[in-house]
This record gives structure tokens, sequence and C-alpha cells, in this order.
């Protein structure tokens, strides 16, 4: 199996078996997005404690790319503070912008590593960023509303 199969897999592992899905209570914030480009919707709730992400929830509608990114997203996050976020979600959005040039830190980036396949496809960017777009919305609000 090549690279690129392996990461075919792991998407559609994701998509198929998704973590984290449904809308579970209780939660500091709701947020709704779109992907005006294909459709793709999520509803994706967010629970703080304090300054850790101690859970997050969704419901979506779309395609497998971003499903998965959403349901990869919830592994990588939950128990980890809101920095080690903003760091993931910084390192993850130049990923989607390299076109495949950067390859991510496996250890760090777990089965997100499967992105980077997609990046070379700058049409799917927008589907693999709607859930992390979504999370850093929600983190805003949430720690807006604590200040």
């Amino acid at each position: 199996m090549n690279l690129d199969e392996l990461y075919q897999s792991i998407i559609l592992d994701h998509y198929r078996e998704k973590h984290h899905s449904g809308l579970r209570e209780p939660f500091d914030v709701e947020v709704h997005h779109v992907n005006p480009s294909c459709g793709d919707e999520l509803t994706l709730r967010v629970q703080l404690d304090g300054e850790t992400i101690a859970d997050v929830s969704y419901e979506g509608e779309g395609c497998s790319i971003s499903q998965a990114s959403t349901s990869v997203l919830g592994d990588l996050i939950i128990g980890k503070d809101i920095e080690a976020f903003g760091t993931l979600y910084t390192d993850f959005l130049e990923m989607m912008q390299s076109k495949g040039a950067i390859t991510p830190d496996e250890d760090r980036f777990e089965d997100a590593i499967a992105f980077a396949g997609v990046s070379k496809f700058p049409a799917r960017v927008k589907c693999a960023l709607l859930a992390w777009s979504a999370l850093r919305d929600a983190v805003s609000q949430a720690t807006d509303k604590e200040n």
C-alpha cells in the first residue's frame, strides 16, 4: 500500500466510523458553518473546562473529507488546552495550503497526517478546513463569553 492509499484509507475509516458525532450536552458554544463551494454543513459544540477543551461534538452533512476531518480533529484536541489547539490549527492550515509540499510530524498530527494528500487538491482544502475553522470560531466565542 502506498502513502496515498494509506491516507485515503484513514479518511474513509473516519468517515465510516465518525468519532464524536452526535451533539452532546453540556456545551458552552454551538456554531454552524457551511462550505459554500460544495454545500458541506457542520454544527459543532465545544465545552471548555477553564483553558482545556473538554469536549467537542458535532452533526454534519457533506463529503468524506469534511466529515473525516471533523472526526480526526476531535480525537486530536479533546483534553488539550486552547493554546495547543491554536498552534495545531496554524500548522494544519499551513499544511493544507502547501499543495503537498509539507510533510507533517506524524506523532503530532496522528491521523490528521492523511490530509497532507488532500492539500494537493485546492478545491478540497476548504472541505478539510471546515471543522477546524468551526472549532476556532467556537473556542473564540467561548473565551469571549468568559471575559
